[in-house]
């Protein structure tokens, strides 16, 4: 497996870092986990097209882990690409439908694409049929525990504490071969998530906050810090540990280099911080 990061940050927003989402190649499938904004242009970036990704999980629905949705979808539509099979928690289906449903946000857009007999003449000529097709990935609404096993890889998945009751929150684990990769999604500690990421080959975990960073008691509860994640990590005999959901401040030079000592003292030179755009080969 590789793991191309395309989006390492936080809703804020910052040339650095787009926010979060995660490419994974398992040798024959394009798996993106997550799709917040600005990631279709790190996805193009990496040199890959929208309309090579075959499947699509969405940890939660945060804007900043879904806001190029809408590009996506439409871009690979726009590139004839095969059908994107989308899986996300409740309610997914009706925010699907509010941009892309007869009466969608796009509703209009697409109308004129498919319609309006000068579109159809370019669609025609870069070798489309008309009627052109309404923009229809697969999707299905998942819960906790939900897993996937396709024969080539098997996917599993827990419920992780972060914005609940107002949304579902997961975490994935992605078992391809005799690798493992596990994403956290934006989760605090829980039982759940420390047996997902027992002996992962490589663990991606949100970071919202730094050591002795000031937090709200509530907050605080739900935010592990470099060296919380570390000791995590480490005692679930992780192989390899990276950091995202980087906010602007932390990526200081004080602070970045804050985080990087406390995270080998806690878990060991096998980690860092994610970066935009860096591969991973897992």
């Amino acid at each position: 497996m590789k793991l191309t990061v395309l989006g390492s940050g936080s809703p804020e927003p910052y040339s650095r870092r787009a926010s979060s989402g995660y490419l994974i190649e398992t040798g024959e499938e394009k798996i993106l986990f997550d799709c917040g904004g600005g990631v279709v242009s790190r996805l193009i970036e990496a040199g890959h097209s929208p309309a090579d990704i075959d499947m699509l999980f969405f940890s939660h629905l945060h804007s900043d882990h879904m806001m190029d949705y809408a590009r996506l979808v439409h871009a690979a539509w726009e590139m004839g690409g095969k059908q994107l099979r989308v899986f996300g928690p409740r309610p997914l289906q009706h925010i699907h439908d509010c941009l892309f449903g007869p009466e969608g946000a796009y509703a209009h857009d697409l109308r004129a694409r498919i319609d309006f007999a000068p579109s159809q003449e370019v669609w025609r000529a870069r070798g489309g049929k008309v009627p052109r097709p309404w923009p229809a990935p697969e999707i299905t609404e998942i819960d906790p525990g939900f897993a996937l096993d396709t024969g080539q890889w098997r996917l599993s998945s827990c419920s992780v504490p972060h914005a609940q009751p107002h949304l579902t929150c997961m975490a994935f684990r992605l078992e391809c071969g005799a690798k493992t990769f596990v994403y956290s999604g934006d989760a605090g500690p829980c039982d759940d998530l420390n047996a997902l990421m027992q002996g992962a080959d490589l663990l991606l975990h949100w970071c919202y906050r730094l050591d002795g960073e000031p937090a709200q008691p509530l907050m605080a509860q739900m935010t592990p810090t470099p060296r919380e994640i570390g000791e995590l990590a480490k005692s679930a005999g992780v192989k390899r540990l990276l950091l995202t959901h980087f906010r602007v401040h932390m990526d200081a030079p004080g602070n970045m280099a804050s985080a990087l000592t406390v995270l080998a003292d806690a878990f060991g030179s096998n980690a860092a911080v994610a970066e935009d755009l860096d591969v991973h080969e897992i």
